[in-house]
Order: structure tokens, then C-alpha cells, then sequence
């Protein structure tokens, strides 16, 4: 007969595990269940498209508005400009990469919740991290969510290779969004038809990559990219959203073309 104080277990994989190991990975063979795999993940650039102002965020909004019933749309923003000057300062007054990604989170917010504003009427609601579990809910309501790109690490943000930028910003936020939803394709919103060999804005011969592996990206290691390049190397390993799509949102109808599947802009492939 088993003592009242002795410990009872229950059968797993994973009980007595330190989960430090990598058996500890390896043990956890599954197939984990998409949630929402019907959402459209978008991304509104901040610097790119935020920062532009009312002739560059209202035509975007009306393809959004036009393209509401006939899709979820969980909207993301970026930080832009703003973020850029906080980074800056920050890291002047030789703050760590964890304080950084704290303060810089506040502009994506800003963003989101004027963002919510001019979309109030067609349902635009404002969500902070902790309502993602609500989003069924919105979706049935018609609403259209917007929140922040910004992952909730926070302090938390691992240190940064050569420099103290936060490597996980809101390109990153916005994929993890797609893949915890288990959303195949995630579209950024951009001011560029997507990837380029060299700067289009500084050299007018680059030449446009419509499509390309992350493996291949990686290798390739371009000059400039309009995502961050973290998230290309957490592609490599997705479980759902394998693909990222980046389209211009100043040339009128090129949103509604990647929300309807097209291959427009440049699409990134894990494989």
C-alpha cells in the first residue's frame, strides 16, 4: 500500500526531464493543432507606410474595409521613425537591449490604436496581447483586430549579436503571431514590391526578387532587406507559416491581390 505522502505521478514523456537536454526536444514528437489557420495576418509597416500619413494609410484602409466579409483580418503595426529615435536614444545613454525593446514597444501600440480609430466604424478594435485568446470572438462579431507587432518579450529580449537593437521587433511579432494561429502565409505591408538585390530607393538597377527560399536568403546575405532577418531564420524551422509574403501597399490593389492568394510582391518560402 502506497504511503499517504508518497508522491504520485502521472505517465510523461517529459516528468522527470530536466528539459535541458536535447532528448528533451526529440521526446516531444507531435502535430500540434492549428487554431485559426483561416486568419489573414497582415502587417502595416510603420516607417514605410504609418509614417507617410493620411495619403498613404487611407487608400490601404479602404482595401482593408472592402476586403473585411470576406476575410479575417488580424492587423499588425509596425513602429517606424518614432521607435527608430527611441532606439537611438536609448542606446546613447547605453541602456540594455531589454530596456530597448520595452520602450520601443510603445509606438507600435500608438500606431495600432490610431489605426483602431480610423477603422472604429467597420469594426476596428483595439486588442492588447493578452485578449489573442478573445480573437474567435471578434471574428464573429465582424470586427477587424488591430494590435501591436511587437512580441512581449520586453525586458526579456535575448542580448543582441553586435549591438543592443532588439533583433525581435515587429516582423518577428507578426510571424510568431501567424505560426501560434497556425496561419500558413503572413503578408507584410511595405513601400516596396518586395525583395531586392541592393536598395531599390538608392540604386534604381536593382533587380526584384519575386521569389526566393529562406535558406537561399540567408546565403545570400543581402546588403539590404525590408524584413528582419531574424525572422527569416525562424522560417527555416516553422511549423505553420512557411511562407512570407512582402507587397507594396501604395500601389492600389496589391493587398486585395495577396489577400485573395496571389503570388504577388516577393514571397519567402521555408523550403
Amino acid at each position: 500500500m502506497n504511503s499517504p505522502h508518497e508522491r504520485r505521478k502521472l505517465p510523461s514523456t517529459l516528468a522527470d526531464s530536466a528539459l535541458t537536454s536535447p532528448g528533451d526536444a526529440r521526446a516531444l514528437n507531435y502535430s500540434p493543432v492549428a487554431m485559426m489557420p483561416d486568419v489573414k495576418v497582415l502587417k502595416m509597416g510603420g516607417q514605410s507606410v504609418m509614417d507617410r500619413g493620411r495619403a498613404a494609410v487611407f487608400p490601404i484602409l479602404d482595401e482593408l474595409v472592402a476586403a473585411k466579409d470576406a476575410h479575417k483580418l488580424l492587423v499588425c503595426c509596425g513602429g517606424g521613425t518614432r521607435a527608430r529615435h527611441i532606439y537611438a536614444v536609448a542606446s546613447d545613454l547605453e541602456l540594455p537591449t531589454g530596456l530597448l525593446a520595452a520602450l520601443g514597444g510603445y509606438v507600435p501600440r500608438q500606431n495600432a490604436r490610431m489605426m483602431q480609430m480610423l477603422l472604429a466604424k467597420h469594426g476596428g478594435i483595439y486588442i492588447m496581447n493578452d485578449d489573442f485568446e478573445k480573437l474567435p470572438l471578434y471574428f464573429n462579431l465582424g470586427c477587424i483586430p488591430i494590435m501591436t507587432g511587437m512580441p512581449p518579450f520586453g525586458y526579456w529580449e535575448k542580448p543582441s549579436e553586435g549591438g543592443r537593437i532588439p533583433e525581435h521587433r515587429t516582423d518577428a511579432g507578426v510571424f510568431l503571431t501567424a505560426e501560434a494561429l497556425g496561419v500558413k502565409r503572413a503578408i507584410f505591408i511595405k513601400d516596396e514590391a518586395g525583395l531586392f538585390d541592393d536598395d531599390p530607393k538608392k540604386n534604381k538597377a536593382a533587380k526584384h526578387i519575386p521569389r526566393i527560399t529562406a535558406r537561399e536568403l540567408i546565403k545570400a546575405d543581402l546588403p539590404d532587406m525590408v524584413l528582419e532577418r531574424i525572422v527569416i531564420q525562424y522560417l527555416t524551422r516553422a511549423r505553420f507559416c512557411t511562407e512570407l509574403q512582402i507587397v507594396n501597399g501604395l500601389e492600389r490593389g496589391m493587398i486585395t491581390r495577396a489577400l485573395e492568394g496571389e503570388d504577388v510582391g516577393t514571397l519567402i518560402t521555408a523550403a
